[in-house]
């Protein structure tokens, strides 16, 4: 698992419009990367539509959430669209699962990244970590709990 003080690994991938995210094209900004296992399953659509309502936490925290599945980018897009979500879901869907493998949040027995959150800061260093077992959403107050890491927030 990553630790806190280490490096984001370094990744290329398309958000559910196609377009290409790189870890260098967010540099400078806060970050949320919270994996998600699968798209329209039950906890992930749950998660997904939470983070939407927490939306105000993210901000004031000055952090922009970024969603990472295995699944296509025309699966994310029509996720995205159905719950409202105003945030960037990244396909990580081939090589499969590549990029939560770098992050330690692939489970390869099922072929899903695992339920981690991870926050890294503008320079690109995670500042938190966590995680919950597949059959347990994270909360609101486990983002409120990484958020405070951020040496600024308010």
């Amino acid at each position: 698992m990553l630790s806190v003080g280490d490096a984001a690994p370094v990744f290329d991938l398309v958000d559910q419009h196609g377009r290409s995210v790189t870890l260098e094209s967010l540099r400078g900004r806060r970050l949320m990367f919270v994996f998600l296992p699968l798209a329209f399953s039950g906890i992930c659509a749950s998660e997904l539509e939470q983070l939407v309502d927490d939306q105000p936490l993210f901000a004031s925290a000055r952090t922009e959430v970024i969603g990472i599945s295995v699944d296509s980018m025309f699966a994310l897009r029509t996720w995205t669209d159905a719950i409202g979500a105003p945030f960037r879901l990244l396909s990580d869907f081939w090589p499969h699962g590549a990029v939560a493998d770098r992050f330690h949040a692939f489970d390869a027995e099922t072929g899903r990244a695992t339920r981690t959150s991870i926050a890294i800061d503008e320079r690109g260093t995670v500042v938190s970590v966590f995680s919950t077992p597949a059959d347990r959403a994270r909360t609101t107050a486990m983002y409120a709990q990484a958020l405070s890491m951020f040496e600024d927030v308010e």
